[in-house]
């Protein structure tokens, strides 16, 4: 039953490969069929686990409610969608984002469910380390916007260098990760050499800096939740 169900979820998560839009793309009627006879796998999965459970046991559990709602979720959202296209009319498979819920909520993945719940527990200790990153990164972005917006520089394709506020964030958000370096400061640089000084800076402050320490904590507070679910068991 394990086998089998972690072979639905794989083949369930899966069709996102297949469907429009796709990376090789099958007909849809071909991916609903594979799709509908998932849920139904689930849904015989669950109905399993209802018979051998008390049922006030079973109705208390929300990972038997969310897969539920899940189901009912995908099954409605695939007629919809079907209908909608013999019409031709186009439309989204919404319910595409609830089916990792398959993965996280049924008996069988409780070491997943573990590692969700430390991640879960995580995100708000780590979200003052990335206010402050996103302080810094906005801070830049404005120092950026005076430093270059008044010089009337172009990039290499010839639009205006630094002159929107928004697009400026998103190139230095960009830079964080140096995918546009050094293409991103070539046309402050060769109007002036000294400019490399505040990507340097943007650099060792961002990336160096700050995704360090987001890392650490990211790591420090996993681990910590980690420990307490495993019972203070060393995770070394």
């Amino acid at each position: 039953m394990r086998t089998a169900t972690y072979f639905f979820i794989f083949l369930n998560l899966s069709l996102a490969v297949f469907e429009e839009p796709a990376v090789y793309p099958l007909p849809f009627l071909v991916t609903s069929l594979v799709e509908v006879l998932c849920l139904l796998v689930f849904f015989g999965r669950l109905t399993h686990f209802a018979k051998v459970t008390l049922r006030n046991v079973f109705w208390k559990d929300t990972k038997n409610i969310c897969i539920m709602v899940a189901i009912l979720f995908s099954l409605t959202d695939l007629a919809i969608y079907g209908v909608l296209r013999i019409y031709n009319v186009r439309s989204i498979r919404w319910s595409r984002i609830v089916r990792p819920i398959f993965l996280i909520n049924f008996a069988e993945s409780r070491q997943i469910r573990r590692a969700f719940r430390s991640i879960r527990n995580t995100l708000p200790e780590i979200t003052y380390v990335f206010l402050l990153f996103m302080f810094s990164l906005l801070m830049f972005s404005l120092m950026a916007l005076k430093l270059f917006g008044e010089r009337n520089l172009q990039t290499a394709e010839g639009l205006p260098y630094f002159k929107n506020y928004l697009e400026i964030v998103f190139d230095l958000y960009v830079l964080v990760t140096t995918a546009n370096s050094p293409d991103v400061m070539m046309p402050a640089f060769d109007f002036s050499s000294w400019y490399a000084l505040f990507f340097i800076a943007f650099v060792i402050v961002n990336t160096y800096i700050f995704m360090s320490l987001f890392l650490a904590v990211v790591y420090n507070n996993y681990r910590k939740h980690l420990k307490v679910m495993f019972g203070g068991v060393n995770c070394d």
